[in-house]
């Protein structure tokens, strides 16, 4: 009996660390369905109407830029969900922000 309870403690040791590693690398399926919503100023693919940012007086960096693909998840979630410069912030759930990003970083170059 004890020897099946350790096997058991063992198994939940490395099962429910791994299932959180799986949650939060994110669905980039979904996270593409998601940005659909963003691609109006940020592109399809990311690369940023020019338009939008002459509009606003910025510079859009690519989202699959060196600057932007350097940024930590965390950095990437505050500026989508509290905003960045002139970019209003997006109401996400924790699971869409985590497939956004994961979407994002397949982007990169």
């Amino acid at each position: 009996m004890r020897s099946r309870l350790g096997v058991c403690l063992v198994l939940i040791a490395f099962i429910v660390p791994l299932m959180v590693l799986a949650a939060e690398k994110g669905d980039t399926a979904k996270g593409k369905q998601v940005f659909s919503r963003c691609s109006v100023c940020h592109g399809d693919a990311g690369e940023g109407k020019e338009a939008i940012g002459k509009a606003f007086g910025v510079t859009m960096k690519p989202l699959s830029s060196k600057e932007v693909q350097a940024l930590d998840d965390a950095a990437l979630k505050k500026g989508i969900t509290a905003g960045k410069g002139k970019m209003m912030p997006v109401s996400l759930s924790d699971q869409e922000a985590v497939d956004v990003i994961a979407f994002l970083r397949t982007l990169k170059k």
